[in-house]
């Protein structure tokens, strides 16, 4: 690209309006001066002609004067010569007055006057138009004034020149005339003094006038030529700081270059941001050997800086003049941004290719523009077969509808569009695809283009239907869970509803099924448990429904029944199964299950009511009979009322102080000393009276209270074992009964010692009893927990033993020091031979592992004869005392305090 400029015409085009303004200006002055110069002539004309009117008028005077006295016609000619000068002035001025006027004849008087001719225009137009300006009014009113005068001295010479010819003129009238040419030249000689002072001073006031205004219109010319120039001087220095503050400022580089030499002559800052030099380091320098790619003149290449860093640029050239110089403009532009946009668009077009989803672009009709490899390899579909083709096409809804045009709408309303489509392949068939559609929008916020990111979620589906499955069933048994069981039931009572049928519930229960977990393993809980949702599947119809809804508890809808009583043969049938032996394998388990029966519509119009009620009829089964059912009456919920009552009420009876100990003693066998003593919780509820703990601590453990009122009856038992010591009775040990919940606690063993060192009883004097359950659930923290235990010097007893699994190696655990044989062997002592033989096993047990033992529940002479003979050491039970509150207690082993009455045992019940 090439141009030439010239600076010199630039430049003379900029100046040449204040060329012309200054010749302008001249030229005016010129004008003013020549006016001026005009004026001094027609003063000049003015004061010439008054000098000539006052010396005709003078003259004509005296030569009127000398007629009159001697009568020579000379004198006359004189007269009339001078008069006729004074009467063309007069004509030429009052024609002028008059306003009509021919300007030759004007000109011809005032030339009579012997007014010089250069001066008559200039006096005309005077008379003509400023006949009112100073000094000139008052030189013409003084110049009419000696009108009359003038004209009574040419009557004068009328009348002399009559009297001379005619012979008859007298001395004394001659003499009289000259008396009154003498008066009238009075009269006129100050007027016409004054007439040509006026005249004198207006030619001075004018010239003064005309001075000053050719000296401000030249001043104001001069000004206004100044301001012009400098209006157009700070143009050019405007226009000079622009292109520099454009030169400078440039986004781009440029550098001005000699045509001829190559080397750079100026730089703007830019180009010397770029490349980390200074400005003045640049000139001079050859452009080309800064760049160390492609041509300083044209195109792309590559600009080296200072620190050898390079950056992308393209440059553009132009050829301009400097004076007699030929410089080339190069201007340099940094493309960083346009290579890395084309890199990304690189990286975008192979990302594109290579994305695992499948990428659709159409045009604002929808019409695929393109399409990446995967959604060729998805679809079966080229991209050159899918071009210029509707990409909605090949896709519908789920339910084979065509895309609706709302979504379209939608999306061109500016939302993105994320959803399930069927898509259809090459071959014809179809797969369910995940389709987000969104769009590029053009400067008006258009619709340009669509992009649609589409992939296969056939195997998401399957993964989501399976997860489905898993959120609705339980994962172990296969039946569906308590939220599930709630929605269909729901939906059967809504059809029953309809049809006028009814529906019923079955909540089944198992019997001692915590006693599987606890004596075997969890392990074989979990196998019975599928066994049981085996049998009780096999019970139902293809319509009716069985889930799991807790732990062992079942629940089974049966739906389209005419009334609930329908339900009894199902439910006697299950009990039945459920009643058969279960082979685990190594094991052949026994159980049986409790049912609850709740109908719609008797017994409640929604699943959950349903549920509750049913749950209330099997409780009630569970404790009436168990391996049982029962139908749902109102008052089987009254009792279930009660039981939630209950366990509002117990939160808050630790807090009300409602609970409180009794003492269960315990003797030696040999001796009948009490040696020790079993705290043992009541409590006595301010309206119902005392409540067994068999009633509440079941409860207590649901609830998660168990742990709390444990450590209670812990603090209680210490502080009482105390007070006792204080009192100095017999050295007792105090037996505290430990939950499995409270045991398995983390916070259990610092809670025992913190009672402890409260109050101050010795660890060795304190007895924890704990149930094989207990320890069971402890799990592999067992031998940790007790091993604490007999580090802070506490024995523990494992009560009923027998009843659990029974393992052996409780008996080696750290800190086991007791065995209690339960009372359901203990009953049975000395008649039945199967108590008697596990009765002396247990002991011979713990004799051989030095272990002490306790028999509990002997209410006979015969109990206790044959326990003391098998070597039991110490027993409780009814035979010697019943639970005591702590001051009877004291009476029994403080016995100077009653009196001389030794213990007396209670007499045990009979049968």
């Amino acid at each position: 690209m090439r141009s030439e400029a010239s600076q010199q015409q630039l430049l003379s085009r900029r100046l040449r309006p204040l060329a012309y303004a200054l010749v302008a200006v001249v030229g005016l002055i010129l004008t003013l001066t020549w006016a001026a110069m005009q004026t001094q002539v027609t003063l000049a004309g003015f004061l010439n002609g008054e000098s000539l009117w006052s010396k005709a008028q003078k003259q004509a005077v005296i030569d009127l004067d000398e007629y009159a006295a001697h009568g020579r016609p000379e004198d006359l000619a004189g007269f009339r010569r001078n008069y006729a000068v004074l009467l063309a002035d007069r004509q030429a001025r009052d024609a002028i007055a008059s306003g009509h006027f021919s300007h030759a004849a004007v000109e011809s008087d005032f030339a009579r006057g012997g007014v010089i001719p250069e001066a008559i225009p200039g006096m005309v137009f005077i008379f003509q138009y400023f006949s009112g300006m100073p000094y000139v009014r008052e030189a013409v009113a003084e110049w009419r004034s000696v009108d009359d005068s003038l004209v009574e001295l040419n009557d004068i010479a009328e009348r002399l020149e009559r009297g001379y010819a005619s012979g008859m003129l007298d001395p004394g009238a001659a003499a009289s005339e000259r008396v009154r040419i003498a008066a009238l030249n009075n009269y006129i000689e100050p007027r016409a003094k004054a007439f040509s002072l006026d005249i004198a001073n207006g030619a001075s006031w004018l010239g003064r006038v005309l001075f000053f205004l050719v000296l401000c219109v030249a001043a104001v010319a001069s000004l206004l030529w100044l301001r012009l120039a400098q209006h157009i001087l700070a143009g050019i220095r405007g226009t000079e700081e622009r292109y520099s503050l454009l030169f400078d400022s440039a986004a781009d580089a440029i550098f001005m270059v000699d045509q001829e030499t190559g080397r750079i002559l100026d730089a703007n800052d830019r180009a010397a941001a770029w490349l980390g030099r200074a400005r003045a380091e640049l000139t001079g320098v050859e452009l080309s050997s800064l760049f160390a790619e492609g041509s300083p003149e044209v195109g792309e290449g590559l600009l080296r800086g200072a620190d050898g860093s390079t950056r992308p640029v393209e440059t553009q050239s132009s050829l301009v003049t400097w004076g007699e110089r030929q410089v080339s403009q190069a201007i340099v532009r940094d493309i960083s941004d346009r290579v890395a946009m084309e890199q990304e668009r690189k990286i975008a077009a192979e990302a594109l290719a290579s994305i695992a989803e499948g990428v659709i672009i159409a045009d604002a009709e929808r019409r695929v523009t393109t399409a990446n490899a995967a959604h060729a390899k998805l679809t079966g579909f080229p991209a050159q077969a899918l071009r210029r083709t509707r990409f909605d096409a090949t896709r519908t809804l789920p339910d084979g509808r065509p895309l609706p045009q709302s979504l379209w709408d939608d999306i061109a309303a500016g939302d993105n569009w994320l959803g399930e489509v069927e898509s259809r392949r090459a071959d014809g068939s179809t797969y369910p695809e995940l389709m987000s559609i969104s769009t590029i929008r053009d400067r008006e916020g258009r619709p340009q283009h669509y992009v649609a990111v589409v992939s296969d979620i056939t195997a998401r589906k399957a993964d989501r239907q399976r997860l489905q499955h898993l959120a609705t069933h339980d994962p172990l048994t296969g039946l569906v869970t308590r939220s599930e069981f709630e929605r269909r039931c729901a939906e059967a009572i809504t059809r029953a509803a309809h049809e006028r049928g009814a529906v019923a519930v079955l909540f089944v229960d198992l019997d001692a099924f915590k006693v599987v977990n606890d004596s075997y393993s969890h392990a074989i809980g979990d196998a019975l448990l599928m066994r049981v949702a085996e049998r009780i599947r096999a019970q139902l119809a293809p319509h009716d429904v069985a889930g799991r809804i807790g732990g062992d508890e079942f629940t089974v809808l049966l739906a389209d029944l005419r009334s609930r009583e329908e339900a009894l043969t199902v439910a006697e049938a299950m009990l039945a199964s459920l009643a058969r032996p279960f082979d685990l394998g190594d094991y052949e388990l026994f159980v049986s299950a409790s049912i609850g029966i709740a109908g719609y519509p008797l017994d409640g119009n929604d699943a959950v009511t349903l549920i509750a009620n049913a749950d209330a009829a099997m409780y009630v089964a569970k404790t009436e009979e168990r391996n049982a059912l029962r139908f749902y009456t109102p008052k089987m919920h009254a009792d279930a009322r009660r039981r939630l009552k209950l366990a509002s009420e117990l939160r808050q009876a630790l807090a009300r102080n409602e609970f409180h100990l009794v003492y269960q003693p315990s003797v030696e066998m040999k001796s009948g000393r009490i040696v020790a003593v079993e705290a043992l919780i009541r409590w006595r509820h301010p309206e119902r009276g005392l409540i067994a703990p068999d009633e509440f601590i079941p409860i207590a453990e649901n609830l998660g209270l168990i742990r709390q009122i444990d450590q209670w009856v812990l603090e209680k038992a210490s502080r009482q074992l105390a007070a006792w010591d204080e009192a100095r009775l017999p050295a007792l040990r105090m037996a505290v009964n430990v939950s499995a919940g409270s045991f398995g606690h983390p916070d259990f063993l610092q809670g025992i010692g913190q009672a402890l060192r409260d109050s101050g009883v010795s660890p060795d004097r304190l007895l924890v009893e704990l149930t094989e359950s207990a320890i069971l659930r402890l799990g592999e923290d067992t031998h940790r927990a007790m091993q604490t235990l007999h580090n802070l010097g506490v024995a523990v007893a494992i009560d009923d033993f027998g009843t659990g699994y029974s393992s052996l190696a409780y008996l080696k655990l750290p800190a086991v020091a007791y065995l209690k044989i339960d009372r359901s062997f203990v009953t049975g002592l000395p008649t039945n031979p199967n108590d008697v033989a596990i009765t002396e096993a247990m002991v011979a047990i713990a004799r051989s592992l030095e272990l002490h033992t306790i028999a509990e529940g002997i209410e006979t002479e015969g109990q206790h004869d044959f326990l003391l003979r098998a070597g039991c050491q110490e027993g409780q039970g009814f035979l010697y005392s019943r639970p005591l509150p702590p001051d009877e207690i004291e009476r029994l082993l403080a016995p100077k305090t009653t009196r001389g009455k030794r213990l007396s045992l209670v007499p045990p019940r009979r049968a």
